[in-house]
């Protein structure tokens, strides 16, 4: 009977503690998958650093597992290319990762995370995939436009003032030249009258004249006497 009696005791005592013993596995288990990396615990956003863009990663896993984050541009549903790969290992506050990207508005970026040996730990992209904010970093401002349109309304100013310069001068130019010609033209009348002078042609031509046609009367009246005396010499 006191055999009989202990082997019950044992019994129970056994029972008791594989109950206890499953009941502290499945604790076990669903701490360790409480620890566990998942994607769930990743998350991506785009930000400004000053006047240039950021996409920054952050990772919550308190197992502090090793993951190795890729960012990608999307481009009509397909990479367009890749951002950049950066290796983080999370924790329970977070641990952040920073890509340098020029991000424009309104982008769509993949982020893909790869945790674990050959991922069997995550190997999925974080969704939904990230969208850019609507507004740029860096602004444009009026400024840039407004520095070529004062260039070129200076420029215009500036070629009135050299044309009314060169207008005067070009207008003295003138002026001086056509007194040059009109007094080179005024001696030409008087050339010519010296000219005709030395040939005969002046106010001396008529004196000239005169006193050949008297030598020819004088001549004439001679030659008639001298005949009309050789007419009364024969007769005698």
């Amino acid at each position: 009977m006191a055999i009989l009696s202990i082997s019950r005791r044992t019994a129970r005592t056994v029972r008791i503690l594989g109950v206890a013993s499953v009941s502290a596995a499945l604790a076990l288990g669903a701490a360790v998958d409480a620890l566990a990396c998942d994607i769930k615990e990743f998350s991506a956003e785009a930000k400004c650093d000053g006047e240039k863009g950021v996409i920054v990663v952050t990772d919550k896993d308190p197992s502090r597992a090793e993951a190795l984050v890729s960012v990608f541009l999307q481009n009509n549903g397909a990479d367009a290319r890749e951002v950049g790969e950066l290796t983080v290992k999370g924790s329970r506050e977070g641990t952040t990762i920073t890509f340098a990207e020029d991000w424009q508005p309104n982008a769509i970026y993949r982020v893909h995370v790869k945790a674990g040996k050959n991922g069997e730990l995550v190997n999925e992209d974080i969704e939904p995939y990230l969208t850019t904010p609507s507004t740029a970093c860096k602004t444009q401002t009026p400024s840039t436009p407004a520095t070529p349109s004062a260039t070129e309304s200076e420029s215009p100013s500036e070629s009135p003032s050299e044309s009314e310069s060169a207008a005067p001068t070009s207008s003295a130019s003138e002026s001086t030249t056509a007194p040059a010609g009109t007094e080179n033209n005024a001696p030409s009348p008087a050339v010519g009258d010296s000219n005709l002078a030395e040939t005969g042609a002046g106010s001396n031509t008529g004196v000239i004249a005169g006193i050949a046609a008297t030598l020819v009367v004088v001549g004439g009246g001679a030659v008639f006497f001298g005949m009309r005396r050789r007419g009364a010499n024969s007769n005698r």
